[in-house]
């Protein structure tokens, strides 16, 4: 199924997404894209929907037929003292004031949004599964917070980031509970609260 391409017609719109929201470690990454109004591409989805080799094929065709776009980090020190949702739209914020074009409305994943620089947005739930733009944010988000993951994998391969990125899965967790908290964990972010919780990696 083919996405849409903009939500506002005959203006400048930027989608936006993060990913890492739900992680134990790393930061969360945000990211801005803004397409032509006649953009399409039939083979944008929701990152969670694509298989890794697919969103990292996918992010440099993006990359290449995008008007703007533009990548927003907020690190674990920042989200343990502003907490996970705040650090989520500072992450958006910062991704959409490095654009290189200014976008005349704003498309965000989600239910919630702490408005930018007083331009118009929507919040539109499951917006990676409805509009191009989110869809393209949500693939930048998610193929650059990977490729961070694996990177800081190397300095600290007991928890295996390679593979869980982050996320809370047994794995992970039990090795916190044996090695304790790197500099890249969350302290904000109860491990022993999460043993029944289930995320996708």
């Amino acid at each position: 199924m083919t996405l849409a391409a903009w939500h506002t017609k005959h203006c400048i719109e930027a989608g936006c997404d993060e990913a890492g929201r739900g992680c134990l470690a790393g930061p969360v990454f945000a990211a801005a894209v803004i397409f032509q109004a006649d953009y399409t591409n039939s083979e944008l989805a929701d990152s969670k929907k694509l298989s890794e080799k697919k969103r990292i094929a996918l992010r440099t065709q993006i990359e290449q037929d995008a008007l703007a776009f533009a990548i927003g980090i907020v690190h674990a020190q920042k989200i343990d003292e502003i907490n996970i949702l705040r650090a989520s739209f500072l992450a958006m914020h910062k991704a959409l004031e490095q654009l290189s074009v200014t976008p005349e409305h704003i498309l965000i994943d989600g239910n919630r949004f702490t408005p930018f620089n007083a331009i118009p947005h929507t919040c539109v739930v499951k917006g990676d599964s409805k509009y191009m733009s989110i869809a393209a944010a949500s693939i930048l988000a998610k193929t650059y917070r990977d490729e961070y993951m694996q990177k800081i994998h190397k300095e600290y391969p007991v928890y295996n980031w390679k593979k869980n990125k982050g996320y809370p899965t047994l794995e992970h967790r039990n090795a916190v509970f044996t090695h304790g908290y790197s500099p890249y964990h969350r302290t904000s972010f109860s491990v022993s609260n999460q043993l029944s919780l289930s995320f996708p990696q």
